[in-house]
């Protein structure tokens, strides 16, 4: 007897939580970590990257590692298994161990993300997989900001270490629900897998090429955009706390409304259009938040960040659409690229920032907004059939 459908969409969308839940944590607390560990903000910054490097580096392993395995019983252990180096984060006794656990977590968070998406495509055909993996992607939206939102309040209101025990058990409550709400995926059962030949084939083809230099090109906005942002509103004239900055990302929930509402549209059309859209979103967003007006930049923040998810919705759709038998290991190299963005988003920066402030940031990650739109609009567009001459 197959599940009820909502029931299998929903475990999803918790499974996009997970993945997101702890990776993006300390954003908003970077100037805590700076203090508590006589660091410089610049290297506490290191706690977002470490993670995101982790993630990059393991990606491309996680479907030759746990390729043989139950696709649910994968998904579920590592959900579970990321609330141990959650915890030992609240225990670290100096900065050096907070970033080995960080990078911990960021070696499982890639098996919960390319396996779920692998199930989508494994599970599902045609429009729907850009249905159910935009809800995925909401699952994510909302993990991420649960993370910022929680930490950030529970740090200016108990400090940072009892922030980290509340996401170690946010994450053990998440992993339990998907235990009980997902099913085995009937999918894989007798499915064929190409020779390694074939799969390199599949994996460097010129659309998935172009896939993974959009993902590097997406996080790489995202990353710079709120790293950044959070520093120059943390200063004068706005100086904002962490929970205020927590607070703040709280624009992720525009996102929450627009992808389901986007994924349903897109369905019968293809993922190119919806990076379009994106990249529009955001362009204006960047462009806004230069203004000198706190309630222009989180306008602009919340235009940027849903540009940013959509993008995302219609990459991972279009990985699991084109990656034919080896999605899982697509994934894992989309998923490498995406987060070496993010590392270079929270370092690369730094130069601009140094020099020209915020404006000068901005105007990085416009760049990168608008690459990704040329990347993806030469690489996934059909090519057309050239006409036959009558003989």
């Amino acid at each position: 007897m197959n599940p009820p459908l909502h029931r299998v969409r929903l475990a999803l969308f918790l499974c996009g939580c997970a993945a997101f839940l702890n990776l993006y944590a300390t954003q908003g607390i970077l100037a805590v970590f700076a203090q508590a560990f006589s660091v410089s903000v610049r290297e506490a910054g290191w706690s977002i990257t470490a993670t995101t490097l982790a993630v990059a580096v393991s990606a491309p392993f996680t479907s030759r590692l746990t390729g043989a395995f139950d696709q649910r019983r994968v998904i579920v252990l590592a959900a579970l298994a990321l609330a141990l180096p959650t915890l030992l984060v609240a225990c670290a006794g100096t900065f050096a161990q907070l970033l080995l656990w960080r990078f911990v977590e960021g070696l499982l968070i890639p098996v919960v993300f390319a396996t779920s998406v692998a199930y989508i495509g494994d599970r599902w055909r045609g429009g729907t997989v850009t249905e159910v993996t935009s809800l995925y992607v909401v699952g994510t939206v909302l993990g991420g900001f649960a993370g910022r939102f929680v930490t950030g309040i529970a740090t200016q209101y108990l400090g940072w270490r009892e922030a980290f025990v509340v996401l170690a058990g946010l994450s053990l409550l998440i992993g339990l629900a998907i235990y009980w709400l997902l099913p085995a995926n009937p999918g894989v059962i007798g499915q064929r897998r190409p020779t390694q030949a074939g799969a390199w084939r599949q994996l460097c083809s010129k659309p998935l090429l172009a896939t993974y230099a959009v993902g590097f090109c997406v996080l790489f906005s995202q990353v710079a955009t709120f790293t950044y942002a959070g520093l120059y509103l943390s200063q004068p004239p706005f100086d904002l706390g962490p929970a205020a900055l927590g607070t703040l990302y709280g624009v992720f929930l525009l996102a929450l409304v627009v992808i389901p509402i986007a994924g349903r549209l897109s369905k019968a059309r293809p993922q190119v259009e919806l990076l379009v859209v994106a990249a529009v979103l955001g362009v204006c967003g960047s462009a806004l938040s230069v203004l000198s007006s706190l309630w222009l930049m989180v306008l602009g923040l919340a235009l940027s960040s849903t540009g940013v998810f959509l993008a995302q919705a219609a990459a991972n759709a279009f990985t699991t659409a084109t990656a034919g038998t080896h999605k899982a290991g697509a994934v894992g190299l989309y998923l490498t690229c995406y987060y070496l963005g993010g590392s270079c988003g929270a370092v690369v920066p730094a130069v601009l920032w140094h020099h020209w402030g915020w404006p000068g940031c901005v105007a990085l990650i416009a760049v990168f907004q608008v690459l990704a739109l040329l990347i993806g609009w030469h690489g996934w567009r059909s090519p057309q059939p050239r006409p036959r001459l009558a003989s």
